[in-house]
């Protein structure tokens, strides 16, 4: 069949584009991303399946497109450099959510029907909308970024890193012992996000604020998409607080602080985030100038320490996602990949039958519970598992904005196990 010229020439354009995609995808696993898995692996190559589900995009992808990108490079690194894991690779199943519950279902029972080993979330919201099903179906899995309703009562979903509670606690206790100079409780008022992330300081206060010592004068709500919050903040302006709290993303945590300049509330207040919008990309949306002086909690170090797993995430970080350089959401998930890795090889090396018994049961009881101060190269504190107590990690540190850089100001904070399931008032 003889070949037009212009069907010659397309053909030779689309063979130049096959040929350029693979340089182009870098170490980021596109058909995972958007739902297409090869499946074709030969039948001799056993691969070890696990869920990553992910708010890639959507109103929070500021933080789930740097967490999703560091869990692709870390996996990359941990097949290709280190061989896998005994041997074998870890087969990432990358699922984006877009920050929406009802994906996020259609996602957990994906993992769970393709017969992932177990799985993971970066925010607390989707796990939320993942963990009774989940939980009904003893599939373990645990998340980047948590709050109390997700782990208490203790079942099978399990935090990475101290949860949104603690976040405030840890917060609150660094104010009292080195801020606070005034007579009698400190005034606290919470901004908070209609959602786990937001509920999560919300409980702890309820929780600990007489222990503590603290008055809270007003709690918040606002949603995701919120770009006007001037009524919420003239009421809470009316309370004369001492410190303004707020557990939220990033993107809508610009819009409060951006507003409360706007109002005159700040600076005249201390204003404290937690670790779900205290990161670069806050920094980024308010500008340097106006943020400076906000403190915030967060469970990993920062770019510039010195510590063993730092050269290896940033040579990865530089070669494939460069954008993400800088923001401590990346250096949360590369942690993240490596503790998948020691979940996995824990469970290969104490479960009776080795690799070929794996099912989500054996890496729960033989990997996840069998965590006992792992040791994440420095990122973040120690790894292990508690009985009761399903938060992996127990610490986080406090910083503060200063000529344009979140540096740190105190060393780490242990939180307390809190046992909110004893409170009548939680979980309604």
């Amino acid at each position: 069949m003889r070949l037009g010229k212009s069907e010659i020439g397309f053909r030779i354009f689309m063979a130049l584009v096959l040929a350029l995609v693979p340089v182009a995808l870098g170490g980021c696993n596109l058909d995972n991303i958007i739902g297409n898995n090869n499946n074709n692996t030969p039948a001799s190559t056993k691969t070890l399946k696990v869920g990553l589900s992910v708010c890639y995009t959507g109103p929070a992808a500021e933080k789930g497109t740097p967490q999703g990108n560091a869990k692709l490079d870390a996996i990359k690194y941990i097949n290709d450099e280190l061989g896998g894991v005994n041997g074998y690779k870890i087969e990432p199943i990358f699922r984006d959510t877009k920050y929406d519950t009802a994906i996020a279902v259609t996602v957990i029972n994906e993992f769970i029907s393709t017969d992932c080993l177990f799985f993971t979330t970066n925010s607390s919201k989707d796990m939320q909308a993942s963990m009774e099903i989940a939980n009904r179906a003893g599939f373990p899995g645990f998340t980047t970024f948590s709050s109390p309703s997700l782990t208490h009562p203790p079942q099978h979903i399990y935090s990475q890193l101290p949860d949104y509670g603690d976040d405030w606690v840890a917060f609150m206790q660094y104010y009292l012992e080195n801020v606070w100079q005034g007579e009698g409780k400190p005034k606290v008022a919470l901004m908070i996000l209609q959602n786990p992330t937001g509920y999560g300081a919300r409980d702890a206060a309820n929780a600990m604020a007489e222990e503590l010592g603290v008055e809270i004068v007003g709690i918040y709500e606002h949603s995701t998409t919120i770009n006007d919050d001037t009524a919420n903040l003239l009421n809470m302006k009316n309370q004369n607080p001492d410190v303004v709290y707020i557990s939220s993303t990033p993107q809508p945590t610009s819009v409060i602080v951006k507003q409360m300049i706007e109002l005159g509330i700040y600076p005249g207040v201390q204003i404290g985030c937690g670790h779900g919008g205290f990161t670069q990309s806050l920094l980024e949306l308010v500008g340097a100038d106006k943020a400076e002086g906000i403190m915030g909690v967060y469970p990993t170090v920062s770019w510039d320490e010195d510590v063993p797993a730092m050269a290896k995430m940033k040579e990865y970080c530089l070669r494939y996602h460069p954008e993400n350089y800088g923001n401590m959401d990346y250096i949360v998930s590369w942690a993240e990949g490596l503790i998948i890795a020691e979940i996995l090889r824990l469970a290969i090396e104490n479960s009776p039958g080795g690799v070929d018994s794996l099912t989500p049961q054996i890496i729960e009881e033989f990997g996840i519970k069998r965590l006992n101060g792992y040791d994440v190269g420095g990122l973040h504190g120690p790894v292990s598992y508690s009985v009761g107590d399903n938060r992996l990690v127990k610490s986080v540190r406090v910083f503060r904005i200063e000529d344009g850089q979140l540096k740190v100001i105190s060393g780490w904070i242990e939180t307390p196990s809190i046992t909110y399931e004893n409170f009548d008032w939680f979980g309604k």
